[in-house]
This record gives structure tokens, sequence and C-alpha cells, in this order.
């Protein structure tokens, strides 16, 4: 791995920097944390517009790159530092698989906790999405079943990416015990060295994250 600064933009209140912020906490890898200010619009004023042409988070700067869009941000990752990264060519893809499906599916349950939190909508506006949000959920939940981990025998990029998405789900009304398996999943994630909830893990102003050591395996 090529020893080179890595630094992440984006907002403590979006699911979609938790998602690269959770894989970093997780492999214990230095970085530098720049807050972008969504409330106050700083997403659309030209420095940050510069670094994120579409004016969202997160966006990663490294070894000259400039990566935006949270799952790329993951598959960049994990080719580049290899954590989490899954051994077999098949389990690759299939990662990269539910990265994809869960930018379309998973990314409901963002859209209520959303109109539930942030922006009231029309009632039929959400009565739209939340079947959506818990059909996706089952979708999950049923993957999960008899497994620890979505691909292979330990967690992956496709762990992180969706759970990142869901993990926002009670504010949107979505009771995580409806969904056993995606609990018991969320434990397991949560007994990994690094795990952070959102809140907890993204700050608020720039900051700076040294290395963790990594256990021993």
């Amino acid at each position: 791995m090529e020893k080179s600064p890595l630094t992440l933009f984006g907002s403590f209140t979006s699911s979609s920097t938790y998602k690269p912020m959770l894989y970093l906490a997780l492999s214990g890898e230095p970085f530098s944390f720049r807050t972008v200010n969504l409330k106050i619009g700083v997403q659309r004023e030209a420095a940050y517009l510069a670094v994120n042409r579409y004016g969202q988070v997160p966006a990663l700067r490294h070894r000259g790159l400039t990566i935006v869009q949270s799952n790329v941000i993951l598959d960049y990752l994990a080719r580049t530092l290899g954590a989490f990264e899954p051994v077999a060519e098949q389990d690759r893809w299939q990662a990269r698989e539910w990265l994809s499906w869960e930018a379309d599916a998973i990314t409901n349950v963002a859209k209520v906790r959303h109109f539930s939190r942030f922006r009231e909508v029309d009632p039929a506006v959400m009565a739209h999405f939340r079947p959506q949000a818990e059909a996706a959920l089952t979708i999950v939940d049923g993957a999960l079943a008899g497994r620890n981990w979505l691909v292979g025998d330990r967690c992956s990029i496709a762990d992180i990416g969706c759970w990142g998405r869901m993990v926002f789900m009670a504010e949107g009304g979505l009771d995580i015990r409806n969904w056993p398996n995606i609990e018991a999943w969320a434990a397991r994630l949560a007994a990994m060295p690094g795990f952070a909830l959102p809140y907890d893990l993204t700050p608020k102003k720039d900051t700076e994250f040294p290395a963790r050591r990594m256990a021993s395996s």
C-alpha cells in the first residue's frame, strides 16, 4: 500500500459520509476529515464545487485523485488499501453488486429518514417510499439468514455500504427489531474494533484521525 494522505470531505448528518468514515475507522487508516456544512450551503460554494462538481458529500482526495460518490469511494478504498476487499473474484464482484443495489433500493431508507427529520412532505410521498424502504430491508434480512456477512465469511465493503445507509433507520421510524437478521448483523458490526455510530464517529469540525493499530488476527 502506498502511504499517502487521505482526505475525506463530508457532513456528520450524512449517511453517505458515514460509509467511508466507517470504512476508514474499521481499517485503522489515518486520514484527515474536512467538514462540509450542508445547513449553511457550503456544498454550493465555489471552493467545494471545485472538489465535488455535484455539490454533494462525500468526496475523497488521495494520491492526487479526487473520488466522489460514497460507493465509488468504498470501491476505491478496498482496491487501494486492501481492507474489506473479498478474496475470491466472484465475491469481489458480488460485493460491488450489493453496493450498486444499495444505491437503488436501500437509499429509500435514507429518503424516509430525510422526510421524517429534515423535510416535511405530503403523506402520499411517504406512503410511496416507506414500503420501498421496508422491502429493501426485508431483502437484506433474508440475505443474512444463516450468514454472518453479506458476502463471503468476513465483513466487506458490501456490509459497510449497506449498513452505512441503513444506520439512520430509526430516525425514519423503521424499527430494526422487525428485521432480526439485520439486528444480529448490526451487533456483529458494532463489535468490530474501531466501530462507532455516525454522530459519535463523524465530527462537526475539521479533524485529524491518527492511525489505529490493528489487532492481530
